[in-house]
């Protein structure tokens, strides 16, 4: 289990279901800013990250709100060049396992499958995204609760509430990758009651094993 603290100069923002911000040292980077997030989600940041290609997790009106480039799997670049030909130019397909920079900040695509909806559905790409933020490692899993990092992670961005998992599934792949702190995403699809019961057993069970966990309001900062 890792440090309960994160960097005193990194900041990570929920904006909204899937959507985070995370800045450090005058770098800002935003993952899956969708079309359940906040309309300004992607302004002024110095790149963008996209797990997949579901509407919830990419919108190009909210691309088309900066002129960051945009790194994302192969998948996502073949929607973008489909229907939002105009922001083509500015993506970068990466691959699983793939590292590079984004303005000094380390970066690297995790995983391949987004998590099986129904076997009568596609089975979709979707890759995760590991963020070094000077001491403190975030992992974005995006929608998939079946790969893990290889190195430990200080903040996870713990899915909720899906079609795709049952909250005994969110819980189980949080205390598996053992991360001190847990930020809820991907939280739009239930209902505020739902949310309180999936945030109870979450708190509970998390806090049993020394984990914390936490929903934020939209437009909220985790907590230093």
């Amino acid at each position: 289990m890792r440090s309960a603290g994160y960097g005193e100069r990194m900041r990570l923002t929920k904006l909204g279901h899937s959507c985070v911000r995370i800045e450090h040292d005058g770098v800002t980077v935003v993952i899956d800013p969708g079309a359940f997030t906040e309309p300004d989600a992607a302004d002024g940041v110095h790149a963008v990250l996209i797990t997949h290609e579901h509407p919830d997790h990419y919108d190009a009106d909210r691309l088309r709100r900066c002129d960051a480039p945009v790194f994302t799997i192969a998948a996502v670049a073949d929607r973008i060049r489909d229907d939002a030909p105009d922001l083509a130019e500015r993506v970068t397909v990466v691959a699983p396992g793939q590292a590079w920079e984004v303005g000094g900040l380390p970066v690297r695509a995790v995983g391949e499958k987004h998590a099986v909806i129904h076997p009568d559905l596609p089975h979709f790409d979707n890759s995760g995204y590991l963020l070094e933020a000077g001491d403190t490692t975030v992992f974005h899993p995006g929608d998939a609760l079946t790969e893990h990092p290889s190195v430990p992670v200080d903040v996870l961005l713990a899915p909720v509430c899906a079609p795709w998992m049952k909250a005994a599934e969110g819980i189980d792949y949080a205390r598996s990758v053992g991360a001190a702190r847990n930020v809820a995403i991907h939280d739009r699809v239930y209902s505020d009651v739902g949310l309180a019961i999936a945030d109870t057993h979450f708190g509970r069970i998390l806090g049993a094993a020394g984990l914390d966990y936490v929903r934020l309001p939209d437009g909220a900062d985790l907590p230093r």
